[in-house]
Protein backbone atom coordinates (compact mmCIF):
# COMPACT_ATOMS: atom_id res chain seq x y z
CA UNK A 1 0.00 0.00 0.00
CA UNK A 2 1.06 3.36 -0.86
CA UNK A 3 2.69 5.57 2.27
CA UNK A 4 -0.54 8.31 2.70
CA UNK A 5 0.42 11.86 2.26
CA UNK A 6 -0.27 14.69 4.31
CA UNK A 7 0.01 18.23 3.65
CA UNK A 8 -0.09 20.53 7.14
CA UNK A 9 1.65 23.78 7.99
CA UNK A 10 5.22 23.61 8.29
CA UNK A 11 7.84 23.96 8.20
CA UNK A 12 8.72 21.32 11.30
CA UNK A 13 7.82 22.12 14.86
CA UNK A 14 4.71 23.87 14.07
CA UNK A 15 1.71 23.51 16.38
CA UNK A 16 0.28 21.76 12.99
CA UNK A 17 2.57 19.02 12.98
CA UNK A 18 1.53 18.15 17.03
CA UNK A 19 -1.39 18.24 15.66
CA UNK A 20 -0.77 15.67 12.87
CA UNK A 21 1.39 13.72 14.73
CA UNK A 22 -1.95 12.71 16.76
CA UNK A 23 -3.25 10.86 13.40
CA UNK A 24 -0.37 9.67 11.51
CA UNK A 25 3.81 9.35 13.16
CA UNK A 26 6.60 10.32 10.78
CA UNK A 27 7.44 6.48 10.44
CA UNK A 28 4.04 5.59 8.64
CA UNK A 29 3.24 8.64 6.73
CA UNK A 30 4.64 11.10 4.43
CA UNK A 31 4.83 14.68 5.96
CA UNK A 32 4.44 17.84 2.93
CA UNK A 33 5.05 20.78 5.11
CA UNK A 34 3.40 23.95 3.13
CA UNK A 35 3.56 27.63 3.29
CA UNK A 36 -0.42 28.63 4.53
CA UNK A 37 -3.41 26.94 5.58
CA UNK A 38 -4.93 27.18 2.01
CA UNK A 39 -1.82 25.46 0.07
CA UNK A 40 -2.13 22.45 2.43
CA UNK A 41 -6.28 22.47 1.47
CA UNK A 42 -5.63 22.82 -1.92
CA UNK A 43 -2.87 19.87 -1.82
CA UNK A 44 -5.84 18.06 -1.37
CA UNK A 45 -7.21 18.91 -4.18
CA UNK A 46 -4.65 18.56 -6.71
CA UNK A 47 -4.16 14.83 -5.43
CA UNK A 48 -0.62 15.98 -4.31
CA UNK A 49 -1.50 15.34 -0.87
CA UNK A 50 -4.20 12.73 0.39
CA UNK A 51 -5.29 14.54 3.41
CA UNK A 52 -4.31 17.60 4.80
CA UNK A 53 -4.40 18.93 8.44
CA UNK A 54 -5.06 22.38 9.03
CA UNK A 55 -6.22 24.31 12.41
CA UNK A 56 -9.59 25.58 12.50
CA UNK A 57 -10.65 26.93 15.68
CA UNK A 58 -8.84 28.57 18.64
CA UNK A 59 -9.92 29.96 22.25
CA UNK A 60 -8.04 33.26 21.87
CA UNK A 61 -9.73 34.04 17.62
CA UNK A 62 -11.92 31.52 17.28
CA UNK A 63 -12.64 30.55 13.90
CA UNK A 64 -9.46 30.42 11.77
CA UNK A 65 -10.84 32.17 8.85
CA UNK A 66 -8.18 30.95 6.20
CA UNK A 67 -9.20 27.37 6.74
CA UNK A 68 -13.21 28.27 6.85
CA UNK A 69 -13.15 30.29 3.75
CA UNK A 70 -10.92 27.59 1.88
CA UNK A 71 -13.26 24.65 2.74
CA UNK A 72 -16.85 26.75 1.76
CA UNK A 73 -15.82 27.42 -1.75
CA UNK A 74 -14.11 24.83 -4.76
CA UNK A 75 -14.18 21.15 -4.74
CA UNK A 76 -15.69 20.09 -2.05
CA UNK A 77 -14.24 18.36 0.55
CA UNK A 78 -15.02 16.93 4.46
CA UNK A 79 -13.72 16.53 7.82
CA UNK A 80 -12.80 13.30 9.06
CA UNK A 81 -11.60 13.62 12.57
CA UNK A 82 -10.58 17.21 15.18
CA UNK A 83 -7.32 17.10 17.24
CA UNK A 84 -7.06 19.68 20.18
CA UNK A 85 -3.23 20.54 21.03
CA UNK A 86 -2.35 22.70 23.92
CA UNK A 87 -0.82 26.18 22.93
CA UNK A 88 2.13 27.81 24.29
CA UNK A 89 4.91 30.56 23.31
CA UNK A 90 8.33 30.81 23.91
CA UNK A 91 10.15 34.46 22.60
CA UNK A 92 13.31 33.41 21.44
CA UNK A 93 16.55 34.61 19.20
CA UNK A 94 20.12 34.35 17.86
CA UNK A 95 22.82 33.97 20.56
CA UNK A 96 23.71 37.29 21.70
CA UNK A 97 20.19 39.13 21.39
CA UNK A 98 19.20 40.42 24.94
CA UNK A 99 15.59 41.26 25.60
CA UNK A 100 16.29 44.76 26.33
CA UNK A 101 17.84 45.00 22.73
CA UNK A 102 14.27 43.18 21.05
CA UNK A 103 12.52 46.22 18.97
CA UNK A 104 11.21 43.62 16.40
CA UNK A 105 9.50 40.46 16.70
CA UNK A 106 8.21 38.10 14.22
CA UNK A 107 5.35 35.65 15.15
CA UNK A 108 2.08 34.02 13.26
CA UNK A 109 -0.70 36.40 13.86
CA UNK A 110 -2.26 33.89 16.29
CA UNK A 111 0.91 33.68 18.32
CA UNK A 112 0.74 37.50 18.62
CA UNK A 113 -2.60 37.82 19.83
CA UNK A 114 -2.19 34.94 22.47
CA UNK A 115 0.69 36.62 23.85
CA UNK A 116 -0.05 40.39 23.23
CA UNK A 117 -0.64 41.54 26.84
CA UNK A 118 2.65 40.06 28.11
CA UNK A 119 4.57 41.67 25.14
CA UNK A 120 3.04 45.04 26.36
CA UNK A 121 4.39 44.65 29.58
CA UNK A 122 7.62 43.24 28.86
CA UNK A 123 8.69 44.33 25.65
CA UNK A 124 6.63 47.90 25.40
CA UNK A 125 6.45 49.35 21.77
CA UNK A 126 7.74 46.08 20.06
CA UNK A 127 6.65 45.86 16.68
CA UNK A 128 4.95 43.36 15.25
CA UNK A 129 6.47 41.53 11.71
CA UNK A 130 3.94 38.95 10.50
CA UNK A 131 5.02 35.44 10.24
CA UNK A 132 3.08 32.44 7.77
CA UNK A 133 3.88 30.03 10.51
CA UNK A 134 4.80 29.66 14.21
CA UNK A 135 8.18 28.08 13.12
CA UNK A 136 8.83 30.25 9.90
CA UNK A 137 10.83 32.50 12.02
CA UNK A 138 12.69 30.09 13.76
CA UNK A 139 13.69 28.44 10.77
CA UNK A 140 15.26 31.73 9.34
CA UNK A 141 17.11 32.50 13.19
CA UNK A 142 18.68 28.91 12.50
CA UNK A 143 20.10 29.30 8.56
CA UNK A 144 21.50 32.64 9.35
CA UNK A 145 23.04 31.21 12.74
CA UNK A 146 24.42 28.40 10.55
CA UNK A 147 25.68 30.73 7.78
CA UNK A 148 27.82 32.94 10.02
CA UNK A 149 25.51 35.96 10.09
CA UNK A 150 23.79 36.08 6.70
CA UNK A 151 21.88 38.56 5.60
CA UNK A 152 20.16 40.92 8.59
CA UNK A 153 16.41 39.40 9.39
CA UNK A 154 13.82 42.44 9.25
CA UNK A 155 13.09 41.04 13.11
CA UNK A 156 15.23 40.68 16.39
CA UNK A 157 13.35 38.03 17.85
CA UNK A 158 10.35 35.73 16.78
CA UNK A 159 7.83 33.74 18.91
CA UNK A 160 7.45 29.74 18.73
CA UNK A 161 6.39 26.74 20.26
CA UNK A 162 8.35 25.48 22.83
CA UNK A 163 9.26 22.37 21.33
CA UNK A 164 10.91 24.47 18.40
CA UNK A 165 13.86 25.81 20.71
CA UNK A 166 15.53 22.55 20.55
CA UNK A 167 14.66 21.78 17.10
CA UNK A 168 16.37 25.22 15.60
CA UNK A 169 19.00 25.71 18.86
CA UNK A 170 17.20 28.64 19.59
CA UNK A 171 18.37 31.31 22.47
CA UNK A 172 15.46 31.56 25.18
CA UNK A 173 14.67 34.88 25.98
CA UNK A 174 11.49 34.23 28.04
CA UNK A 175 9.33 31.43 28.23
CA UNK A 176 5.36 31.09 28.80
CA UNK A 177 4.95 33.83 27.50
CA UNK A 178 1.32 33.50 26.64
CA UNK A 179 -1.74 35.36 28.17
CA UNK A 180 -3.75 32.18 28.57
CA UNK A 181 -1.95 29.21 29.85
CA UNK A 182 -5.55 27.08 29.11
CA UNK A 183 -5.49 27.88 25.57
CA UNK A 184 -6.16 25.13 22.69
CA UNK A 185 -5.92 25.22 19.04
CA UNK A 186 -8.82 22.93 17.49
CA UNK A 187 -7.99 20.86 14.26
CA UNK A 188 -9.35 18.86 11.91
CA UNK A 189 -7.89 16.49 9.15
CA UNK A 190 -9.06 16.78 5.44
CA UNK A 191 -10.02 14.55 3.08
CA UNK A 192 -11.72 14.13 -0.37
CA UNK A 193 -15.53 12.87 0.02
CA UNK A 194 -15.93 9.17 0.82
CA UNK A 195 -18.35 6.98 3.15
CA UNK A 196 -18.60 8.68 6.87
CA UNK A 197 -17.25 7.61 9.28
CA UNK A 198 -20.13 6.10 11.61
CA UNK A 199 -21.68 7.75 14.75
CA UNK A 200 -19.63 7.19 18.33
CA UNK A 201 -22.77 9.48 20.02
CA UNK A 202 -19.80 11.98 20.44
CA UNK A 203 -19.88 13.60 16.93
CA UNK A 204 -19.95 17.18 15.78
CA UNK A 205 -21.29 17.69 11.57
CA UNK A 206 -20.01 21.15 10.19
CA UNK A 207 -21.63 22.72 7.32
CA UNK A 208 -21.51 26.18 5.30
CA UNK A 209 -25.05 28.17 5.14
CA UNK A 210 -26.18 30.70 3.25
CA UNK A 211 -29.09 32.52 4.07
CA UNK A 212 -32.54 31.96 2.84
CA UNK A 213 -33.25 35.51 2.19
CA UNK A 214 -32.10 39.30 2.93
CA UNK A 215 -35.31 39.74 4.70
CA UNK A 216 -35.71 40.45 8.57
CA UNK A 217 -35.86 36.84 10.04
CA UNK A 218 -33.95 35.18 7.51
CA UNK A 219 -31.45 34.17 10.34
CA UNK A 220 -34.05 32.70 12.57
CA UNK A 221 -35.47 30.55 9.54
CA UNK A 222 -32.04 28.82 9.56
CA UNK A 223 -31.82 29.07 12.80
CA UNK A 224 -35.29 27.29 13.47
CA UNK A 225 -34.18 24.04 11.67
CA UNK A 226 -31.84 23.16 14.28
CA UNK A 227 -33.99 24.25 17.57
CA UNK A 228 -37.22 22.13 16.61
CA UNK A 229 -35.13 19.43 15.94
CA UNK A 230 -32.92 19.30 19.66
CA UNK A 231 -29.86 19.96 17.59
CA UNK A 232 -27.31 22.46 19.45
CA UNK A 233 -24.43 24.29 17.74
CA UNK A 234 -21.02 24.25 19.17
CA UNK A 235 -19.83 27.23 16.26
CA UNK A 236 -21.28 29.51 14.61
CA UNK A 237 -19.40 32.04 12.42
CA UNK A 238 -20.32 34.56 9.44
CA UNK A 239 -18.41 35.30 6.52
CA UNK A 240 -18.59 36.83 3.46
CA UNK A 241 -19.71 35.61 0.56
CA UNK A 242 -17.52 37.59 -1.40
CA UNK A 243 -20.04 38.89 -4.10
CA UNK A 244 -21.99 41.91 -2.92
CA UNK A 245 -21.71 43.87 0.57
CA UNK A 246 -24.06 42.20 3.35
CA UNK A 247 -24.02 38.88 1.73
CA UNK A 248 -22.47 36.61 4.26
CA UNK A 249 -22.69 32.86 4.57
CA UNK A 250 -22.21 30.96 8.28
CA UNK A 251 -19.93 28.31 9.26
CA UNK A 252 -21.84 26.00 12.07
CA UNK A 253 -20.34 22.85 14.31
CA UNK A 254 -23.40 21.09 15.28
CA UNK A 255 -23.67 18.58 17.69
CA UNK A 256 -24.51 15.12 16.31
CA UNK A 257 -24.14 12.99 13.14
CA UNK A 258 -25.81 13.48 9.61
CA UNK A 259 -26.23 9.39 10.84
CA UNK A 260 -28.54 10.72 13.44
CA UNK A 261 -32.03 11.22 12.41
CA UNK A 262 -33.06 14.89 14.15
CA UNK A 263 -29.55 15.94 12.09
CA UNK A 264 -30.80 14.05 8.52
CA UNK A 265 -33.92 15.95 9.46
CA UNK A 266 -32.38 19.41 9.88
CA UNK A 267 -30.11 19.03 6.66
CA UNK A 268 -33.82 17.91 4.94
CA UNK A 269 -35.14 21.41 6.61
CA UNK A 270 -32.07 23.01 5.69
CA UNK A 271 -31.92 22.28 2.14
CA UNK A 272 -35.55 23.47 1.90
CA UNK A 273 -34.92 26.78 3.02
CA UNK A 274 -31.82 28.04 2.37
CA UNK A 275 -30.09 28.16 -1.15
CA UNK A 276 -26.74 26.89 -0.12
CA UNK A 277 -25.79 24.29 1.74
CA UNK A 278 -22.18 22.37 1.98
CA UNK A 279 -22.00 19.37 4.14
CA UNK A 280 -18.14 19.21 5.12
CA UNK A 281 -18.39 15.98 7.17
CA UNK A 282 -19.74 14.49 10.23
CA UNK A 283 -16.81 13.00 12.12
CA UNK A 284 -16.07 12.14 16.02
CA UNK A 285 -15.48 15.01 18.58
CA UNK A 286 -12.17 15.18 20.35
CA UNK A 287 -12.84 15.72 23.27
CA UNK A 288 -15.40 12.51 23.67
CA UNK A 289 -18.30 14.94 24.87
CA UNK A 290 -21.75 13.12 24.24
CA UNK A 291 -24.45 15.42 22.68
CA UNK A 292 -27.74 15.83 25.26
CA UNK A 293 -30.81 14.21 23.36
CA UNK A 294 -33.58 16.55 24.12
CA UNK A 295 -36.96 14.29 24.95
CA UNK A 296 -38.84 13.91 21.36
CA UNK A 297 -35.65 14.05 19.86
CA UNK A 298 -34.37 10.52 19.67
CA UNK A 299 -33.80 8.24 16.51
CA UNK A 300 -36.79 6.03 17.59
CA UNK A 301 -39.25 9.11 17.94
CA UNK A 302 -38.82 10.38 14.57
CA UNK A 303 -39.04 6.84 13.32
CA UNK A 304 -42.22 6.32 15.51
CA UNK A 305 -43.28 10.05 14.22
CA UNK A 306 -43.20 8.78 10.91
CA UNK A 307 -45.00 5.40 11.17
CA UNK A 308 -47.91 7.09 13.03
CA UNK A 309 -48.09 9.07 9.97
CA UNK A 310 -47.57 6.56 7.38
CA UNK A 311 -50.94 5.31 9.26
CA UNK A 312 -52.82 8.14 9.13
CA UNK A 313 -52.39 8.37 5.66
CA UNK A 314 -53.31 4.88 4.76
CA UNK A 315 -56.70 5.49 6.55
CA UNK A 316 -56.09 4.30 10.41
CA UNK A 317 -56.88 6.80 13.02
CA UNK A 318 -55.43 4.92 15.76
Amino acid sequence: MPVPRYAYLGPAGTFTEAALRQVASPDEARYLPQTDVVSAIEAVRSHQADFAVVAIESTAEGGVTATLDALAVGEPLVLLREMLVPVGFTLVAAPGVRLEDVRRISAHPHAWVQCRRWLAEHVPGAVHVPATSNTAPAALIAEQVASGGGPQLAFDAALVPPPAVAHYGLEVLAEHVEDNDRAVTRFVLVGRPGEVPPPTGADKTTLDVHLPSNEAGALLDMLEQFAARGVNLSRIESRPIGDALGRYSFSIDAEGHIADERMGEVLIGLHRVCPHVRFLGSYPRADDVQAVVRRGTADEDFVAAREWLRSLRAGRTH
